[in-house]
């Protein structure tokens, strides 16, 4: 399973060889539950914000779809004990779902994801934070250690502070304080050294970082230091892109727009300008970018999600960027980003499935 050859290729040339990626959203990521907690099974926390059980099958429909990138993202800090050790049958259940991405020949994203309950920004937080990070990685990295070139670790999901005095709903998302961008840019060090001291495969593993929450704001971009890595060449950049926000967001979430035309700067320029910045502050720099997570909700307007999702990633290829498609599961005829029905494994939006495949041409 994790025996294939490792192929020394640099960042650049990995996300050159992606076309289009999807994420595994609201699976292994679920997080929090009233009714369950670090001894509940993992069933119950991979079940518990309502999808199924991920199948062999499922990943296998994404790749036959033409996808051949997946974004696996995982919540750790549920399934571990007050020493930062993860359950070892976390781990595993964790480890098959990569192994199905393995056997479908597919890039892999792995991150941490929705762990902001141990990994924190300000400076009164960090000692006990970096030591959580430390450990965390040290045993991701640990048992994924002999896979090859084709498994990405990807630090944190959305790094941010969440629900505080200094950062209230929704001020989390406006970039963060400089103390909390400069301690993101010590995790991102810890995490390069946690990853390489760790042996195997690692030493040569090509290693993904986010802006502070993974903004699109120019301040964030500023502020994100690469970190200095023994390996010249294996770093990736990435943000997230829900853009226009009226068309993007959710209508419960104050997303009215149903409509959207590439022929309309209002409707485009909002998707351009952030990849337009992230071009001129990464990729002109030699350090290539993928956009983690984009995608639009269904409010009954198909071929509008269709026109957006190739423009977006028409565009961004012409950027030398990447998209991952955010999937969180569900019922895909409800409000929601679900393109794959994942209890039956069909597409029931075959011109979203083909806008995405179109763009990445």
């Amino acid at each position: 399973m994790n025996n294939k050859p490792f192929n020394d290729i640099t960042a650049a040339e990995l996300v050159n060889n992606i076309n289009v990626g999807w994420n595994l959203g609201n699976s292994l990521d679920a997080s929090r539950s009233f009714f369950l907690n670090s001894e509940s099974s993992v069933s119950e926390w991979e079940t518990a914000w309502h999808n199924p059980v991920i199948t062999m099958a499922a990943v296998t429909a994404i790749k036959n779809a033409g996808f051949n990138a997946i974004r696996i993202p995982v919540s750790w800090a549920k399934c571990t004990d007050s020493n930062y050790n993860i359950r070892r049958d976390w781990m595993t259940r964790v480890t098959e779902v990569v192994n199905y991405a393995v056997d479908n020949d597919l890039y892999i994203f792995l991150n941490t994801h929705h762990d902001e309950t141990i990994f924190k920004f300000f400076n009164a937080d960090m000692a006990e934070s970096v030591k959580a990070f430390k450990k965390i990685w040290e045993q991701i990295a640990d048992n994924f250690k002999n896979y090859n070139e084709k498994l990405v670790f990807e630090a944190l999901n959305e790094p941010r502070t969440i629900g505080t005095k200094e950062n209230p709903y929704p001020l989390e998302w406006k970039g963060g304080t400089s103390e909390e961008r400069s301690n993101l840019n010590a995790y991102y060090q810890l995490f390069v050294d946690t990853v390489r001291a760790s042996g195997g495969n690692n030493e040569m593993r090509i290693l993904l970082v986010n802006t502070y929450a993974a903004s699109i704001k120019a301040i964030t971009m500023d502020d994100l230091k690469i970190p200095n890595d023994s390996k010249k060449n294996k770093i990736i950049v990435s943000f997230h892109h829900y853009a226009p926000f009226d068309f993007a967001f959710p209508e419960s979430m104050g997303g009215m727009a149903v409509d959207w035309s590439e022929s309309n700067t209002a409707d485009t320029e909002p998707i351009a300008a952030p990849i337009d910045l992230a071009y001129d502050k990464f990729v002109c720099r030699g350090f290539p970018v993928i956009i983690g997570e984009f995608g639009a909700p269904n409010k009954n307007n198909t071929a509008a999600r269709a026109a957006w999702a190739e423009f977006n990633v028409r565009y961004a290829k012409s950027k030398g960027m990447r998209c991952f498609w955010w999937d969180n599961g569900g019922d895909p005829s409800k409000t929601n980003n679900a393109i794959l029905n994942r209890t039956d494994n069909s597409f029931p939006f075959p011109e979203i499935i083909s806008g995405l495949i179109k763009g990445a041409r």
